[in-house]
Order: structure tokens, then C-alpha cells, then sequence
């Protein structure tokens, strides 16, 4: 009788453990797991933000490439990493277009220039034949993702800012990378040198750069 007692409690301890583990929600911010271990849990940037705020998420490497930027309205995050092992890119026709400059406007900076640049440029600008960086990036398929585009001005910055200057990301020093940021016909360009100082100035659409390379998370 005592030893049908005894087995009777173990089973039910062990039944009763297994039940809390299974009842823990991995989606829910855990102290005792790193940022990326929660992010690959599926807990949102706002739950782990109202914890640790965003300072502790510059620079991790998560869904291919640095994070740089959290909107801490949206939830969302932006990483950025260097394409320059394929060289350096034409900015494609030369034509007047205004495209924005603030932080995580280069998604649809790419799609104007790329539409931009399906049409005739010749009467007003010039006709660039070949590949081409805007497009190049629209269509690339890099470290299991498709969705890159190219950063806005505001985003090179913050991409300097909250990476390159505190020894984070990989970006090289010796290029100038183009941002999907032009007034008229004029693009900004951004050199991580560090005698820039992280300022994206105006460049020539006759040039060829390098390129940055930026996804939402």
C-alpha cells in the first residue's frame, strides 16, 4: 500500500512538472535568454524593448544583416550590411526625381528609381544600359532574404551612427556607398571613413559605388 502511494506521487509530480514546462509561453520577453534567443522565440521588439530599451539591440546580427535602427511606434526593426564582395554599381539612368530622405524610407526610394528607370530617360537625362545598383539589390535573393533595398540618407546616418561608430557592422572604410536619397539629379553618398564623419553628401549619378544593403525585420 505505502509503495502504491509512494509510485502514486512520483507520477503525479512528474505529470505536474511537465504541465508548468508546457505552459511556459516562449513569447513572452525571458530575462535569463539573450535578445536574439527572444527574438527567435517570435517575442515582439516592444516587448523586449519595454525591458531593456534599444540601445542593447545596435548591432546584434539578426535576419542577415546589423541591427541599426527600432521604431518604438511600429515595432519594427532595421539591419544593414555591407554588398561590396560583388563590387561596385552604376546608379543607372541619370534623371530628375525628389526621393525622402528619413529612416526607412529606402524602401520605396529603390522601387522610384527603379521605376524611374524603366522608363525613357534620354530627352531629359541619360540612358544607362546594364546592370544597375537599385535594381541589382530589388532582385537580390542575399543570406535567405529578398526584401532588400537600399538606405535613405537619414538611414546611413543612423547606420554610422549606431554601428560603424562604435566598432559595430562590416562596412568598409575605403568605398563610397550610394543611399536611395536624391533631390533633382543628385544622390547622397556616404563614406565610413571616419573623417567624414558619418555625413551623407551630394554625389554624381556618374559614378559607381558601392552598396549598402537594408531589410525590415
Amino acid at each position: 500500500m505505502i509503495k502504491n502511494i509512494f509510485f502514486s506521487t512520483i507520477v503525479l509530480l512528474a505529470f505536474v512538472g511537465c504541465s508548468d514546462e508546457d505552459s511556459i509561453d516562449v513569447t513572452v520577453y525571458n530575462p535569463e535568454l539573450s535578445i536574439v534567443q527572444n527574438l527567435d522565440n517570435e517575442v515582439t521588439v516592444l516587448n523586449i524593448v519595454a525591458q531593456v530599451g534599444v540601445t542593447p539591440f545596435y548591432g546584434l546580427e539578426y535576419g542577415g544583416g546589423f541591427i541599426f535602427h527600432i521604431n518604438e511606434t511600429s515595432g519594427t526593426a532595421l539591419v544593414a550590411t555591407d554588398y561590396s564582395n560583388a563590387g561596385i554599381f552604376a546608379w543607372g539612368d541619370i534623371f530628375d526625381l525628389d526621393t525622402n530622405s528619413i529612416i526607412g524610407s529606402g524602401l520605396e526610394n529603390t522601387q522610384q528609381i527603379v521605376n524611374g528607370n524603366a522608363n525613357d530617360n534620354s530627352a531629359t537625362g541619360v540612358e544607362h544600359v546594364g546592370d544597375y545598383a537599385f535594381k541589382t539589390v530589388q532582385d537580390l535573393d542575399y543570406k535567405n532574404f529578398n526584401d532588400w533595398f537600399i538606405p535613405s540618407k537619414d538611414s546611413m546616418q543612423a547606420i554610422y551612427d549606431n554601428l560603424h561608430a562604435i566598432g559595430m557592422g562590416d562596412f568598409n572604410e575605403n568605398l563610397t556607398y550610394w543611399t536611395s536619397t536624391k533631390v533633382g539629379y543628385a544622390p547622397f553618398v556616404m563614406n565610413f571613413n571616419i573623417s567624414w564623419g558619418g555625413v551623407a553628401l551630394p554625389g554624381l549619378c556618374t559614378n559607381a559605388n558601392g552598396i549598402m544593403i537594408v531589410r525590415e525585420l
